[in-house]
């Protein structure tokens, strides 16, 4: 092979001479490389883009040129993008936090203080003195809670009264699912307890019997061969120019009944709450036994521009006994009346109000001293047993009460 040579003129080994020419072809180890075009564009658009700025400037201060001085320097005028971002605000809870404290001090107020806080509304029913109560099935343990003293008006005649929790009419009577009971089967005695609260209705919530007039339909009810009861209602409603009924045959016994003379009913809801009971009676009867109270709220007759609205409550017991034909003298669709039993308050009082009408007071009416040295009751209390002098003491005189 030719040697060539050198600046010299010294000749190259040929070894040498085909390294070097092979290495050229192939690149030598190590040396660097030149990036294309497309690698310098793109490398050029990543350095103008914000978000890039950050990484491009860790890539500088990788480079062993510039050192760590630069490194820092560099760091601090465009920090990694990481360290950039800002997190998101925490979410304020502060006004929910507030609103659940308050509904937590709510409910506690409510079941310590439920009748003030339900007093403060008004209007009857839901809103003045709380929710409509359930139907009644037993006897209570306790009188209801006293409500705020607030003065019954025209438009809410129920005000300040548990009575604006109850029931209207014949809804606030609880009657019992019937089963078989002594000589009745479950359809005879549903019949039984229907026409048992028909006779409540009739006798209590009749519009005309209200007003004074004879209990037609009531009476009609009673068995006409139960010779002492039809004694008692002849006394009752005598003829015209009759003896006045006595305080044993009074009609207020039986029935409610207003001198529309003096006063006038406030509407035409009545409110009541009771409930019927039956059992097995004397020679397999149907017994049955009605707890009922009633209030009617009333006005002057003549209001004269005074509407002073007032309440009479009238708590009646009855035990009737549906008779089996075979064994007493009845006729169908009859109850014997065995026992009855009424307290009446604010009905009026004294020997020589025994009208057979109920003759409200008001407030300029009654007595400067209520307090006649016997015990008060409540006549909503209906824990207790029903007051079997009807709301008239031994004299004839009212008893007190602490409601109305």
């Amino acid at each position: 092979m030719n040697a060539v040579g050198g600046q010299d003129g010294s000749s190259v080994p040929d070894e040498e001479w085909e390294r070097f020419l092979r290495e050229s072809a192939q690149g030598a180890a190590g040396a660097p490389k030149e990036p294309s075009a497309r690698a310098r564009e793109v490398a050029g658009r990543l350095r103008d883009t914000p978000r890039a700025r950050g990484v491009a400037g860790r890539l500088r201060d990788t480079s062993r040129a510039r050192g760590v001085a630069g490194r820092l320097r560099d760091t601090r005028e465009a920090p990694p993008v990481w360290r950039a971002h800002t997190p998101p605000r925490p979410r304020r809870r502060t006004a929910r936090a507030v609103a659940g404290l308050l509904a937590v001090c709510a409910l506690l107020l409510l079941a310590l203080f439920p009748d003030r806080l339900l007093g403060w509304f008004d209007g009857d029913g839901a809103t003045s003195g709380g929710a409509p109560l359930a139907a009644e099935t037993a006897r209570p343990d306790q009188a209801p809670a006293v409500e705020e003293a607030r003065r019954p008006t025209l438009d809410e005649p129920f005000k300040g009264s548990p009575a604006a929790r109850w029931a209207s009419g014949t809804e606030g009577i609880t009657v019992p699912a019937a089963k078989a009971t002594g000589w009745m089967d479950q359809a005879e005695v549903s019949r039984a307890l229907s026409r048992t609260r028909d006779f409540l209705a009739a006798a209590n919530l009749d519009p005309a019997v209200l007003r004074g007039e004879r209990p037609q339909t009531a009476i009609a009810l009673i068995n006409p061969h139960q010779s002492d009861v039809r004694k008692t209602l002849a006394a009752a409603f005598p003829a015209p120019g009759g003896k006045p009924p006595g305080a044993e045959d009074d009609p207020l016994l039986l029935f409610s009944r207003f001198d529309t003379r003096a006063v006038r009913l406030v509407g035409d809801d009545i409110r009541t709450r009771g409930r019927l009971s039956y059992e097995k009676g004397k020679d397999g009867a149907l017994e049955v036994t009605a707890d009922v109270t009633f209030v009617y709220p009333v006005t002057r007759a003549a209001a004269d521009g005074e509407e002073e609205v007032v309440r009479t409550i009238v708590r009646r017991e009855l035990v009737l006994s549906w008779d089996d034909p075979e064994q007493v003298e009845t006729e169908p669709g009859t109850f014997s009346l065995l026992s009855y039993a009424v307290d009446i308050t604010n009905g009026g009082c004294g020997r020589d109000a025994d009208t057979g009408l109920l003759r409200p007071e008001f407030a300029a009416e009654r007595s400067a001293s209520a307090d006649d040295g016997t015990p008060a009751v409540d006549p909503y209390d209906r824990s207790r047993p029903v007051d079997k002098s009807a709301g008239v003491s031994a004299d004839g005189e009212c008893g007190t009460v602490t409601r109305s």
